[in-house]
């Protein structure tokens, strides 16, 4: 019997992590075992050829929010080409289903509930003897006309019994990027989260994770990313996988999910020590209303939680990654802005602002007729209104959430925006009324490049200041010549390039020096200059020359140096 394990990923990088550990744990007994990944954007019919192909007797998908529409259209399309064939399916989206999606998708033949392995397992190894199997416990199966559903069953434990997927060369590394977990479950109660009712943490061996994680390390493979609920749960065992990341890794990047707030005096002392690029974290601030935390029963020391993150900002090389969610219930659209500000104050290096998901199988599915939730019934679930917050303002904060992305998170903007917060009195506001000029101009329909970006702020400027527009444009310049490779021949008006004679001979004393200490190490030199006076860290007349440094299979450098209080000559451009 051969089965083919299949899912379908949002990105060609994505690898799966449920994939190799069904397979790992399926092994012995449940005859052969493929692992086939596709992605959404790949043609159905090509998908279905591929999948038709590998010859199976079972093919098993794993459904997740992001793949469902297709992958339903792909079970039915495959179960009229293959008659017969077994078709399973489980994951996060299908997880809660009933008996209906079998009368949906006449195709399914089996329904996985929950955790995977152990009645996949079962089923699997039933079918390969040609048996009939009885009752399997998270499971549910059509068995003639007849639907068969198990009892609910135990979880794997200990984690140890699944044998390592990536030591049995399951694992894709091809892409440079692997979900990788140290633990299951997870203790708090988020009613928003699909974890929330699954309180029981189970954890792996600290012999396992070393063994998993040096495998990884020394296959150099680019980005990990832990999937662990709350990682750092135990500080203890936290500063051991720390440790050991520390002692033995060569050039990856690790991703971690953390609670802020659960951050002890010895692990941020730790963290000191990590490099810069090596460590990223997660944190899921979500909200900062204290009620609005409470109803969704997130436990969390929001005050604590600040505290460590700014720690973290200023005696660490972390990359802090903060997610605020929009639409919980009691926010108002005012709470929402409050918070914006009250998480950029912590200065994070990206900030995501995503609309509620009322997923199914989550408590606050069950409570959203209760608490005035109105989402879409559709994946992603999103949320459309509440009582405090309608469709309009949801709306706004979605398309402020996109200049948070284009615009603080590119961090090719960042004296714009400071420079725009002071004008309006916060950075939501500014936000709020540049997102309002965009929503008018019809200009967050498309995908928008970064140099056209400039080209749409440098009109808010001209629009919306047109008695001031100096200090803002400055600051657009500022940070367009230090993110833009810029040529004489392709200059913004928004750039000053008038140069004095004395000026221009002092750029082309540095361009030479400059160009003496890059020789003979392949590195391309360009150069501009331009004047500025009214940036936050000039006040009278400066050049700025800036220096584009690239070379092949690197991203450009960009350096400056300034020449600052230098007399007027006659100009020359």
């Amino acid at each position: 019997m051969r089965t083919v394990l299949t899912t379908l990923h949002s990105k060609f990088i994505h690898s799966s992590l449920s994939l190799p550990c069904l397979a790992a744990f399926c092994k012995e007994g449940c005859g052969e075992i493929r692992i086939r990944e596709f992605t959404i954007h790949e043609p159905r019919e090509s998908i279905l050829r591929m999948l038709m192909d590998e010859d199976p007797d079972v093919v098993a998908f794993s459904v997740y929010i992001w793949n469902r529409r297709q992958t339903f259209d792909l079970i039915d399309a495959l179960s009229v080409a293959m008659p017969g064939l077994r078709i399973v399916i489980g994951g996060p989206e299908t997880s809660c289903a009933g008996e209906e999606l079998f009368r949906q998708h006449p195709g399914i033949t089996a329904l996985i509930h929950g955790e995977g392995e152990l009645p996949l397992r079962d089923l699997l190894r039933a079918w390969n003897q040609r048996k009939e199997p009885g009752p399997i416990p998270r499971l549910t199966r059509k068995a003639g006309a007849a639907i068969i559903s198990g009892p609910d069953g135990p979880v794997l434990d200990p984690l140890d019994s699944l044998p390592s997927a990536l030591l049995l060369n399951l694992v894709c590394l091809d892409h440079g990027f692997v979900y990788y977990e140290t633990s299951r479950g997870c203790p708090f109660k988020c009613s928003f989260c699909l974890s929330a009712k699954d309180s029981q943490v189970r954890y792996y061996s600290m012999e396992r994770v070393e063994s998993d994680l040096l495998f990884l390390m020394q296959k150099e493979v680019a980005k990990i990313k832990l999937v662990d609920r709350s990682f750092n749960i135990h500080p203890e065992r936290t500063r051991k996988i720390f440790q050991y990341i520390l002692k033995h890794n060569r050039s990856s990047h690790f991703h971690f999910e953390i609670a802020a707030h659960l951050l002890d005096e010895a692990t941020l002392s730790l963290l000191e020590q990590v490099p810069p690029d090596m460590f990223q974290f997660e944190i899921g601030i979500q909200s900062t209303l204290g009620n609005t935390l409470s109803t969704v029963d997130r436990d969390t020391d929001l005050k604590l939680a600040e505290q460590n993150i700014l720690r973290l900002r200023k005696n660490t090389k972390v990359h802090l990654h903060l997610d605020l969610v929009a639409g919980l219930p009691g926010e108002r659209y005012s709470d929402i802005l409050n918070s914006i500000d009250r998480v950029l104050f912590l200065c994070p290096q990206h900030l995501q602002i995503e609309p509620l998901k009322v997923l199914p199988g989550t408590p606050l599915y069950d409570q959203a007729e209760e608490l005035s939730l109105h989402y879409d019934p559709n994946p992603p679930y999103t949320i459309l209104k509440t009582n405090t917050i309608d469709f309009s303002q949801l709306s706004r904060l979605n398309e402020i959430s996109r200049l948070v992305d284009l615009l603080y998170n590119s961090h090719k903007f960042s004296t714009f925006l400071q420079i725009l917060s002071e004008s309006f009195g916060s950075c939501s506001a500014a936000l709020e009324d540049l997102a309002a000029f965009w929503h008018k101009q019809g200009w967050f329909r498309f995908p928008t490049a970064r140099q056209i970006i400039y080209d749409y702020c440098w009109t808010y400027i001209k629009l919306k200041f047109p008695d001031k527009p100096c200090r803002l444009k400055e600051a657009l310049a500022y940070d367009y010549a230090g993110a833009e490779r810029i040529t004489t021949n392709r200059v913004p008006e928004f750039l000053q390039t008038e140069l004095t004679t004395s000026e221009q001979a002092w750029i082309r004393q540095q361009v030479k020096a400059k160009t003496e200490t890059v020789k003979g190490k392949g590195i391309k030199l360009q150069y501009f200059a331009a004047q500025f006076s009214n940036l936050p860290d000039v006040s009278s007349r400066t050049i700025i020359l800036f220096f584009y440094l690239t070379q092949p299979g690197e991203k450009m450098k960009t350096e400056e140096q300034r020449l600052p209080d230098r007399p007027i000559d006659s100009a020359n451009s």
